[in-house]
């Protein structure tokens, strides 16, 4: 029997994936570790959307819906573009996703063609680079060595040596949390435009901001792609629930794309979702948790060596240069879940060339573990 391997399936793999599963196996083993490997909020779903779910569940059955999301969803997220940033959206702008990693996929698909040049930051998200890879797109990997986030001015430099399609930026970023100023959020916008690459805007880490207000690209572009999920201010992560809003002219592929790749997302967690945007109170107090754990981690993991590579003014990362404690950061990683029991994220994930000298640490887990995992590994380094 022959089994036929295509190109695809040689991307890079997802470090902190891996690590997530050997802190999974050490704990079924009985082994206390703490996690702060993958950014997924260590909170449940908000209380009113679990109730919402429960009652799809009871009085309904489940099934598919429209390819674009049930219309209910989508006028629920166009009034939060209107309440939250003052922005009019209309719901027929609006695609719902099996969460943002499906909105990625379809946005690739829809916007670019094999060989075509998509910008990206380094260090950045490592999905980004993977699904373009795997799709044949040339990914331009944009290494930020000046500022902490993407300029007009990088921007202009990496299309004048390889003419760009697109870029693609975060804003709070991953793995950073860095966020764009406003201002230069605007003039990046407008450089695109001029210069004909279309942008997408991965809005993922909004609400999840500690420097100021959350600036959408929506009001500075009328053509960009913007992309958000339930998963990380919503504490919805396992939902798989995201969405994108779009220039007129990508509605219908999106819509032909979605149809023959996912049908639609999840109705269950359409319905649920609808319940997210009321429930404001209680993720408020989760995210001042956040805040607290980022207060703990700006002061002692600069004390502890992790030397802070970026701000970190949004998400809920630290990213750190450890090249005062070692030149291997996977191997270090390797050896801090196993003898300290604290799971961190290798840099090599984020940036290929430089992710060596560095590591991601999550602060979406309780205070109390915080408190405890900078204590493991500072008893670790003595």
């Amino acid at each position: 029997m022959v089994v036929a391997l295509s190109k695809r399936g040689d991307v890079e793999p997802f470090h902190a994936m891996d690590v997530l599963a050997e802190a999974n196996r050490l704990k079924a083993l009985g082994v206390p570790v703490i996690s702060m490997a993958v950014g997924q909020p260590s909170d449940p779903a908000p209380a009113a959307v679990r109730e919402a779910a429960a009652r799809a569940l009871r009085d309904g059955r489940i099934g598919y819906t429209d390819a674009l999301g049930v219309p209910a969803l989508r006028e629920a997220i166009a009034a939060h573009y209107a309440e939250h940033y003052g922005v009019e959206v209309s719901p027929g702008r609006i695609a719902v996703a099996t969460g943002s990693s499906a909105a990625f996929n379809l946005a690739f698909l829809a916007m670019f063609d094999p060989g075509d040049s998509v910008a990206v930051v380094a260090p950045g998200y490592p999905a980004y680079r993977n699904i373009m890879g795997a799709l044949g797109i040339d990914v331009v990997e944009i290494e930020m060595e000046d500022t902490p986030y993407l300029t007009a001015d990088h921007l202009e430099a990496a299309h004048k040596r390889k003419p760009l399609k697109g870029v693609l930026f975060a804003s709070p970023a991953n793995p950073t949390g860095a966020i764009i100023p406003e201002k230069e959020l605007a003039e990046l916008i407008a450089r695109a435009e001029n210069l004909g690459i279309s942008v997408i805007s991965d809005e993922i880490y909004h609400r999840l901001s500690y420097a100021g207000p959350d600036v959408t690209a929506l009001s500075l572009g009328k053509d960009v792609t913007v992309i958000n999920s339930f998963s990380k201010y919503y504490c919805m992560t396992g939902w798989r629930i995201g969405w994108m809003v779009l220039p007129e002219k990508l509605i219908r592929p999106i819509e032909r794309i979605q149809q023959s790749l996912y049908i639609s997302a999840p109705e269950l967690s359409q319905v649920a979702a609808v319940e997210a945007f009321k429930a404001t109170q209680e993720l408020e107090a989760v995210k001042a948790r956040y805040a607290w754990n980022r207060a703990l981690l700006m002061q002692r993991l600069p004390e502890l060596g992790f030397a802070l590579a970026a701000p970190m003014d949004g998400a809920f990362y630290a990213f750190c240069d450890v090249s005062r404690l070692t030149n291997d950061s996977m191997e270090f990683a390797r050896r801090m879940l196993a003898e300290a029991h604290v799971a961190g994220t290798p840099g090599r994930d984020f940036d290929m060339q430089s992710g060596h000298r560095f590591m991601r640490l999550s602060y979406a887990g309780s205070h109390d573990g915080m408190v405890e995992a900078v204590a493991r590994i500072e008893r670790w380094l003595k």
